[in-house]
């Protein structure tokens, strides 16, 4: 039987996959009497090494087939056809071999896992990783390690303080005399450790909330308070947290989670680099404050926060002149910097995130450009004694005389990740970073001299860290769009060009939708998609493909054959269902 190609796979292929899949529904798996003495064995070293080499080979082998296997990026079943081999409602209540489970774990979920590391997947930040980490994460699992508590963390503990010192000198550079007096100081933490970047940004936002609103005489302070209390007794009705329109959306969650809502995240429109205009970040702050002069309805800044990477365009906001308009209205200077932190680990660049030292605090994410696998944040403070606005104790676990490295941290259990990023210090060095992040530069100037060339696509930001977008733009498209853009006579003109513009953008965001849809049923490679107010274009929602290129596997040659294969794709759609169209706009 011919094959018949479908987007990189061919229909025949898929047909055998989701027959084998699903297949797999009826497979029986052997059932075994679960007595005590084989649960037992479960839970200790195997009696015999070779039985626990025996199934950690089967798995790293499991782990590399999965990615030595032909085709696309995505698996070729469908996401229904997928709900159906995880659609059992009966919890398992017979025993099963461990190589049964592990089969199934091979055929249902491997099988059908994301290849995020395939050098052709540019679309998220979620990259290749070293193969060491699938070590290191059998160390965490096989401790087990539970941060919260010296009595569950001895080693780790004085581990993740040392890791945290390092991060703490990358951004604030503080005298070596003050890290030698601080790494191991049970008094106080230069920052803490997290699930992730949202936990990080949390942690850091509610000390500044906290310290908005502190003990006064005989108020408590907010924490035991209470937000009404606490804005009756300082006499506001609101509390507001200002950040660039491309801030992260992990700010609405943490302001919704803190009790403020979504309406307390004031968001300034960005200049024409994607970054928060500072001026109108000014003129806000001395609205605020001209209103708060009135008395009724005052109206607290419990932060601002910049940028360091934004998730959308990967640009940096101007900290220096944003930590100056933070003084001057006295409010806690908070970065995000999830993303672009780890770019500080070489002197050579960090000249991008100028300022950051300024800031109250600071958020970076391990698993982003450490090359760490998910999850892992930290937060890091300018102030060794900061952490104290949302210290806790506990008389079981984490009492207030205590090493335990819970007292500084909103989480609770949390297990040793930390151990990925301090490893990866150790392995590559920052002459090991240095040659990774200098070929993502390359790859990224590449990628947007690419575009540049291409006369049908139009690069849509300018890159400064790893994050790049562009939108396919038919050449007779772009000239249009350039006759509108230059060719006025009048104010009246040129509101009937905007207005023409904008539909002519509402077109192009459905063809590029209709492009990415296609990129995906391909498979061949693999970009998101996002939309976003274009400064370029008055404002108007643009959507447009976004690239990250992180992984050290991507080359040139890839990266041209993207663009190529995009280039052929997008014409194809243009010409068979859009082409005419746009000659009725």
């Amino acid at each position: 039987m011919p094959e018949i190609p479908l987007g990189g796979q061919s229909v025949l292929l898929h047909l055998r996959e989701l027959e084998y899949s699903m297949k797999l529904l009826d497979r029986e798996k052997k059932k075994i009497n679960a007595d005590v003495e084989h649960l037992i064995k479960l839970f200790i070293m195997p009696d015999s090494p070779d039985k626990f080499i025996e199934f950690g080979a089967d798995l790293l082998d499991l782990i590399h087939n999965f990615f030595q296997e032909k085709g696309g990026i995505h698996s070729a079943i469908s996401l229904n056809d997928l709900s159906k081999l995880f659609s059992d409602i009966n919890i398992p209540q017979e025993s099963h071999l461990l190589k049964d489970v592990l089969h199934e774990i091979k055929t249902k979920l491997i099988a059908h896992s994301v290849k995020v590391g395939n050098p052709y997947y540019i679309g998220h930040m979620t990259s290749a990783i070293p193969y060491y980490m699938i070590l290191l994460e059998m160390i965490i699992a096989a401790l087990n390690q539970n941060q919260v508590k010296i009595e569950s963390a001895k080693a780790s503990t004085f581990l993740e303080r040392e890791f945290v010192a390092w991060m703490h000198r990358l951004v604030f550079n503080k005298n070596p005399k003050f890290y030698r007096a601080n790494i191991q100081n049970r008094n106080i933490a230069l920052g803490t450790v997290t699930l992730d970047g949202t936990f990080a940004n949390l942690t850091a936002l509610l000390v500044a909330r906290n310290r908005a609103f502190p003990p006064d005489g005989d108020f408590p302070g907010i924490r035991d308070a209470g937000v009404y209390e606490a804005y009756k007794h300082y006499g506001y009705s609101k509390a507001v947290i200002i950040i660039s329109q491309r801030g992260h959306y992990s700010i609405d969650k943490v302001s919704r989670i803190m009790g403020l809502g979504n309406n307390s995240v004031i968001k300034i429109p960005v200049d024409s680099g994607n970054k928060m205009d500072t001026r109108l970040l000014e003129s806000k702050c001395e609205e605020i404050r001209i209103h708060n002069e009135k008395g009724a309805d005052r109206v607290k800044i419990i932060a601002i926060v910049g940028i360091g990477g934004t998730t959308e365009t990967g640009n940096v906001d101007n900290f220096r002149e944003i930590h100056r308009i933070a003084a001057k209205y006295d409010t806690f200077f908070h970065i995000d910097a999830a993303w672009g932190g780890g770019i500080l680990i070489i002197e050579k660049y960090r000249h991008i995130l100028d300022g950051i030292e300024l800031a109250d605090s600071v958020s970076i994410d391990a698993h982003k450009l450490m090359y760490c696998p998910v999850s892992m944040g930290v937060a890091i403070f300018r102030d060794r004694k900061e952490l104290n606005n949302i210290k806790h104790t506990s008389n079981y676990i984490i009492r207030p005389d205590s090493v335990d490295l819970g007292r500084f941290n909103i989480e609770g259990t949390r297990s040793f990740a930390v151990l990925k990023p301090w490893a990866t210090f150790q392995v590559l060095g920052s002459g090991g970073f240095k040659l990774l992040f200098d070929h993502a530069f390359e790859l990224t100037n590449r990628l947007s001299l690419l575009v540049e060339l291409h006369p049908d696509f139009e690069s849509m930001s300018t890159p400064e860290l790893f994050i790049f977008t562009y939108r396919f733009v038919p050449k007779r498209i772009q000239e249009k769009i350039q006759e509108l853009m230059y060719n006025t006579s009048s104010e009246a003109e040129t509101l009937s060009q905007i207005s023409l513009l904008g539909k002519i953008n509402l077109f192009l965001n459905e063809l590029n939708i209709e492009l990415h849809k296609l990129i995906r049923e391909e498979d061949e490679s693999f970009v998101s998609r996002t939309m976003y107010d274009s400064p370029k274009y008055f404002r108007q929602d643009v959507v447009v493909l976004r690239t990250i290129t992180v992984n050290p596997l991507t080359t040139s040659d890839i990266l041209k054959e993207i663009i190529e294969q995009q280039g052929i794709l997008g014409n194809k759609l243009y010409e068979s269902e859009f082409a005419e169209r746009f000659e009725e706009i």
